[in-house]
């Protein structure tokens, strides 16, 4: 009897559950701390827990797959690697499109002669000896490159000769942005590539660690990875294209809430420790985003399920947004929850808040804390860095006496950015465990917390609360609030109204939430249901249907639902070129060798067509399809002039899809 084991690693929690292929019944089911730095001991606590729950044997598993929220997460909160950029034939001014020179943040990038023309010509020679100057003036440790050359998409040839030579001098992982998408829109791509290049340590610790417990637990069986389309891919290809599990958690969820629910129209919305993610469902599927997936404030060219991720989560940080009238907000930011961290150090974290709430007026920085994401001093950092990191080594420290002045403030942010530390706060969480909404940590320590918080001075010089608990309460109402606006955003969107963040904040839409009748009559809802998410949606998701006026469904595995949906999906790959015009008579097919010339369109879509299903074929082989199904689509342009038909562009696109195969 087949078992498959699913495991869904997030940015507070690691779930995995155990599901019976034949009965498609759920086995066992467990949830684990996901622990940083070191992302085994979670992963590998959750594979014991439900192998001892099931007590079924290693060799009972026949497939392991896994969804993961760190690449989203790691996007939305500005976190990853330091990478650099080798840009082809491109203008300086050309970084500034797309959110380009925002992604780089500051990472060098070598500008260098070269690039492509639309037809797949070459413009100019790739300058590889400016390359090599250019590579060799970095001055700071990267762990990636991105390359983007010019028209890639219609010869690679320049990006595959700086892949070579950055490999060869740089001894890091290359990401070449024709790999990664077959579009034009030179900045988009190489925006793509470098978040792509950011993430590879990130997703190759998170296999690998998933890959050796596996292992050491005798399971042999193959190892995949949800896509941000909700499809299925192997491992090798998550390690190498780690932008296209952006979205991969949120893709899970909505396979697993189908699953789940039986439900065919619905809004799925899933709230994690770090954001909260929504998506429509349409009959039992859900959307593809045909401009790319979006998280945060990039737009990548990554083909993803249409989600509207939104910094929201059990984890945001609880922030005051100054005023006469203070008001609260949370996110976007996570940090580690104060009940959390009290569990892990209560010998650091009691007596810190129990001094703090003898002061009459004590300072906001009494409830913040920083932890050291690492075991050793990281390589590249510079002076001020590693005088902060120094003193994390031994363990976690107040945040007043982690910084020692002003002019370590930046050097804490961007160890903050990098994942090598986090923060400790006050998030809805605490607030949760206050007021007996969820009892997994230490919920006097929350208290603690919000009795400090509450006792902060506004502008009109009044405490920021009565107590602690009517804080937790407003903490809780502002969930709800910002939960209902990420909702109704998403909703807006999908009916097609322009400036859908805007129009769901507005103070109609903000009167019509109370149905408000008086003179006018104001009434605004969601007219599907929502399908809550995650470890804390029944705590929190009842009043959001309150609020929204729909019917709120919690399935009693919404704890674990991506973990679900990353065993019942599909392995699909897409292999996409195109044919153009090279003047009457003559086609021009782009292949992964260069541009060919052909005298007949149907010869030239048919060389196109051999070349592509090859590539989609190979690929889901290798990820473990045995009977592959094949489909097709053509986007063929053409145009009458003067009774004659002339041919403009095709682009082809094949997939092959299929279920991987399950061990014996």
């Amino acid at each position: 009897m087949a078992h498959l084991l699913g495991i869904d690693t997030g940015g507070t929690y690691t779930d995995a559950v155990l599901l019976d292929d034949e009965t498609d019944t759920i086995v066992a089911r467990t949830k684990s701390l996901t622990t940083r730095p070191d992302l085994a001991l979670g992963i590998g606590a959750a594979i014991n827990a439900v192998l001892e729950d099931s007590n079924l044997p290693a060799t009972a598993i026949s497939m392991v797959s896994l969804s993961t929220t760190l690449a989203t997460n790691a996007l939305v909160e500005g976190q990853g690697g330091r990478v650099a950029l080798i840009f082809i034939g491109f203008d300086e001014s050309e970084l500034e499109k797309a959110d380009l020179a925002d992604a780089l943040d500051g990472d060098p990038v070598v500008i260098v002669e070269g690039g492509h023309s639309h037809s797949g010509a070459e413009i100019q020679p790739l300058n590889l000896s400016a390359l090599r100057a250019g590579l060799d003036s970095i001055s700071v440790s990267i762990t990636g490159v991105a390359i983007a050359s010019r028209f890639a998409t219609r010869n690679s040839a320049h990006e595959v000769a700086a892949r070579d030579a950055a490999r060869e001098f740089l001894n890091v992982p290359v990401t070449c942005s024709h790999e990664l998408s077959a579009a034009l829109g030179g900045p988009k791509r190489a925006l793509t590539a470098v978040l792509n290049a950011r993430l590879v340590g990130l997703i190759d610790g998170l296999i690998t660690a998933t890959e050796q417990h596996i292992e050491a637990r005798g399971i042999d069986a193959r190892l995949m990875v949800v896509r941000g389309d909700g499809a299925l891919i192997s491992a090798k290809l998550a390690r190498e294209r780690p932008i296209e599990t952006i979205l991969s958690g949120p893709a899970a969820s909505i396979a697993g809430a189908q699953w789940l629910t039986g439900a065919q129209n619905a809004l799925v919305s899933d709230i994690g420790g770090t954001t909260t993610d929504v998506c429509i469902l349409k009959d039992g599927l859900p959307k593809i985003d045909p401009q790319g997936a979006k998280v945060g404030k990039y737009r990548t060219m990554v083909e993803a399920v249409a989600m509207r991720t939104f910094g929201l989560g059990g984890d945001s940080v609880v922030s005051i947004i100054e005023g006469l009238v203070p008001s609260l907000q949370l996110g976007p930011r996570r940090v580690m929850p104060l009940s959390l961290f009290a569990i892990d150090y209560p010998e650091i974290a009691h007596p810190a808040l129990d001094n703090a709430l003898t002061l009459e007026n004590p300072p906001l920085e009494a409830i913040q804390f920083v932890v050291a994401q690492f075991h050793d001093l990281p390589i590249g950092l510079d002076a001020r860095e590693s005088a902060l990191a120094s003193r994390l080594l031994k363990g976690p420290v107040r945040r007043a006496d982690a910084i020692r002045s002003r002019i370590e403030e930046p050097a804490l942010s961007r160890l903050v950015q990098r994942g090598l530390v986090m923060l400790v706060g006050l998030t809805p969480s605490d607030a949760s465990h206050a007021l007996g909404l969820m009892s997994d940590w230490d919920a006097e320590a929350a208290t603690k917390g919000l009795t400090l918080l509450a006792k902060q001075r506004i502008g009109t010089g009044d405490r920021l609360s009565t107590g602690p608990l009517p804080l937790a309460q407003a903490i809780i109402k502002q969930l709800t609030k910002q939960t209902s606006l990420a909702l109704l955003e998403t909703a807006f969107a999908d009916e097609g109204w322009v400036q859908a963040s805007a129009l769901a904040q507005h103070s109609l839409v903000q009167v019509g939430l109370t149905n408000h009748a008086n003179i006018a009559r104001v009434n605004v809802g969601l007219a599907l249901p929502v399908i809550g998410l995650g470890a804390s949606a029944h705590a929190y998701y009842g009043a959001v249907g309150e609020c929204l006026g729909c019917e709120t469904i919690l399935p009693e595995d919404c704890g674990v639902a991506n973990a679900i949906g990353a065993v019942v999906g599909q392995v699909s790959i897409h292999a996409e070129g195109s044919v153009t015009s090279g003047g009457e008579g003559s086609f021009r097919v782009h292949l992964p060798d260069g541009p060919v010339q052909f005298s007949d369109k149907e010869t030239a879509l048919d060389e196109l067509r051999r070349t592509l299903r090859s590539q989609a074929i190979d690929g889901a082989k290798a990820s473990g399809v045995d009977e592959v199904r094949i489909t097709e689509s053509l986007d063929l342009r053409e145009a009458q002039i003067e009774a004659q038909t002339m041919f403009i562009e095709a682009n082809l696109r094949v997939t092959a899809r299929g279920r991987p195969r399950i061990t014996a």
